[in-house]
């Protein structure tokens, strides 16, 4: 039977699909990994038929129960990026997109209520769905694109089906204010990769400003137009988006007054979103080159006012202009527009008041890039501008915003501290890695007296290059990711959790050489979890520790859960402060290198990312909460504190939420 014959009815399709999902559930007895392959053409055809993704919704139980997403990204929800979908959906094989479909059509379930799944909140299933929709909005028009209208069995118009199916459920207005609200929650965390927060802004844009699309006039918020306008048009001389080449033009024709104003308002709406128009990289350039009417350097001196710069980032820049203009010049371009934040929070953080820092920038800017690396940065970034501008620009944005690096889709949570760690407290040795790494395909390091290369060394857990990082990441972290887990082996076979003696070796001197972990590393079992507790709380909780902040950030391991509470697994972060919230609940801060904080790890456990009196890029929770997912930690032994002080309900609290979750068999 030919499921896409005009001939075939909906039915035909459905029964065709609910036969093969039976034989796929028989299969499965045998082989929990049979193959899908005829369950999801089927799939494809049913999304294709009017009523279609209908059918399909109320059967996403059986789906899931059938096997459909074993072995799959799928089959873990709660790991799932919007961002990637929408290449699964748009641009995927046929049988990627029929996948990707049927869990869209799950969460969306999930989202109304209709399933109450355990690896996924509804809460979390809605906020992934507005997400995906928000990405696809031009999906609106009666008019499928070339690209979609060509894709083989009907695929196009499927997704299309399915996206209007989610619009009926979700109600318009309902998404756009939902979507709104995510693209400011995300860069309320400030992160150095805003290429999603970008095509949600520009979707936004097309919901609001684009004829062919009818909205609510009510819609048309004031947080809506602020997004759009801090891309398209931040300042009076650009606010029509009239284009780089017009805008150029205009510049030109300014006076000193109206140059101002530009300077004040592209300011002003970057460090209100934490996004860069490119039209204000476009002005800064313009700015370098201008001089007023008697020859003075009028252009320069309005740099700082454009990037926004406190009485702190004023005197850097006045201190070191030579290699801020060099950095402009050689790193600031509509392609890397963002690298202005970075500057920014660069110039502010004042580490260019350390002499070796500036030295380092400098043979940054010159710094010739093997062909090796050249090819991952223009493969992964593209070849707009030279790959030498695209990692400059990510070096900027790197020391500018140390909590704004994110680990992507990838399993390099220890590496990405590292960068994140670096970046805050030693930038010399962060620039020394990278020159390393783009100009000699080699990282050096020392472990127990031992020299480590990462060349020649096999891939550590990170099997392929990361694509969907920055650009430091990018060059750096697979030669930091074959480190780590050579100076794992290099333990060889030690009584206690081989952390213990890596971390100290990879991240820095600053690291507590006390070491705590939840469970004994040769049974698996917890001892003593009431003294893990109080030796926690001994060396970070400020009333039991001698009121001593924290100085540097020291790296930790969690147990990961899911909304349901489940463990997931082991996963890096770093403590950078313990300390009172705006309402007196103490909290601990920490970094956590996954791409979005905002994480829910069940219980009620939710961590937070603003709100608390969280810097830009921290998370945070309460203390007990945290330390209910606490597996180890680092301390130092020559202030140990009063473990015996903790009170004994608080250490029972977080001993009865991990107890209750990951720790339950333990």
């Amino acid at each position: 039977m030919d499921l896409l014959d005009s001939t075939a009815t909906l039915d035909q399709r459905i029964a065709y699909f609910d036969d093969a999902l039976a034989r796929l559930h028989e299969a499965r007895v045998l082989d929990a990994y049979a193959p899908k392959t005829e369950v999801l053409e089927a799939a494809g055809a049913v999304l294709a038929a009017e009523g279609g993704p209908n059918a399909l919704y109320w059967r996403s139980i059986a789906i899931e129960a059938a096997g459909v997403y074993v072995g799959t990204d799928w089959a873990r929800p709660n790991i799932l990026q919007a961002r990637l979908a929408k290449y699964s959906l748009r641009a995927g094989a046929p049988e990627m997109t029929a996948i990707e479909a049927l869990s869209e059509l799950r969460l969306l379930a999930v989202a109304k209520g209709d399933y109450v799944h355990p690896g996924i909140s509804a809460e979390r299933a809605r906020r992934f769905i507005t997400q995906v929709m928000a990405l696809n909005l031009d999906l609106l028009s009666d008019t499928l694109n070339e690209a979609d209208r060509e894709r083989p069995r009907q695929m196009g118009l499927a997704v299309q089906r399915l996206y209007r199916f989610q619009l009926e459920h979700m109600g318009y207005e309902s998404i756009l204010d939902s979507l709104v609200d995510e693209v400011w929650r995300i860069l309320a965390q400030r992160p150095i990769q805003v290429d999603s927060a970008r095509q949600m802004v520009i979707q936004i844009a097309t919901c609001l400003y684009e004829p062919a699309i009818t909205t609510n006039p009510d819609i048309h918020n004031e947080r809506a137009a602020d997004l759009v306008a801090s891309l398209f048009g931040p300042a009076p001389g650009c606010g029509d988006d009239p284009g780089l080449e017009v805008y150029g033009q205009r510049l030109a024709a300014m006076n000193g007054e109206a140059l101002t104003t530009e300077a004040i308002a592209f300011a002003q709406a970057m460090h209100n979103t934490g996004l860069v128009s490119v039209y204000h990289a476009v002005f800064v350039r313009h700015l370098r080159g201008l001089k007023d009417d008697l020859g003075g350097d009028f252009g320069n001196k309005l740099i700082p006012t454009a990037l926004g710069l406190s009485s702190t980032g004023h005197e850097t820049l006045m201190c070191y202009q030579q290699l801020v203009h060099a950095l402009i010049d050689e790193a600031v371009f509509a392609e890397t527009s963002q690298a202005l934040y970075g500057l920014a929070r660069l110039l502010e953080r004042g580490v260019l008041f350390s002499p070796p820092v500036a030295a380092a920038i400098w043979r940054q800017i010159r710094l010739e890039l093997s062909p090796e690396t050249a090819e991952v940065l223009s493969t992964a970034l593209g070849t707009d501008q030279p790959p030498r501008v695209f990692l400059l620009a990510g070096v900027i944005g790197l020391l500018g915003q140390p909590l704004g690096i994110g680990q992507g889709n990838n399993p390099t949570c220890q590496s990405v501290i590292g960068l994140s760690m670096w970046a805050a407290n030693d930038p010399t040795y962060l620039l020394q890695l990278i020159a390393w790494a783009a100009r000699d395909n080699e990282v050096l390091a020392r472990f127990e007296g031992e020299r480590v290369s990462s060349a020649g060394l096999a891939a550590g857990l990170a099997k392929q290059a990361p694509l969907d990082v920055d650009a430091v990441s990018l060059v750096l972290v697979p030669h930091l990711d074959r480190i780590y887990i050579e100076m794992g082996r290099l333990c060889g076979e030690r009584d206690e959790d081989l952390h213990r003696w890596i971390n100290p070796g990879f991240y820095g001197w600053w690291v507590g050489i006390g070491f705590c972990a939840v469970a004994n590393a040769q049974t698996g079992r917890i001892d003593d979890h009431e003294r893990f507790i109080r030796r926690f709380y001994a060396g970070y909780h400020p009333y039991y520790n001698g009121n001593i902040p924290r100085i540097h950030p020291q790296p930790a391991g969690i147990a990961a859960t899911d909304s349901a509470a489940r463990y997931v697994g082991r996963h890096a972060i770093s403590i950078r402060r313990v300390a009172l919230d705006p309402d007196n609940e103490m909290r601990v801060y920490f970094f956590n290198p996954n791409s979005d904080s905002g994480q829910d790890w069940g219980q009620g456990i939710v961590t937070a990312t603003e709100g608390h009196g969280e810097f830009y890029g921290e998370a945070s929770l309460p203390i007990h909460q945290f330390a209910a997912r606490l597996y180890v930690f680092h301390y130092d032994p020559l202030e140990p504190g009063e473990p015996d002080a903790v009170p004994a309900e608080e250490v029972a609290r977080a001993i009865e939420l991990a107890r209750a979750s990951w720790a339950r068999n333990m």
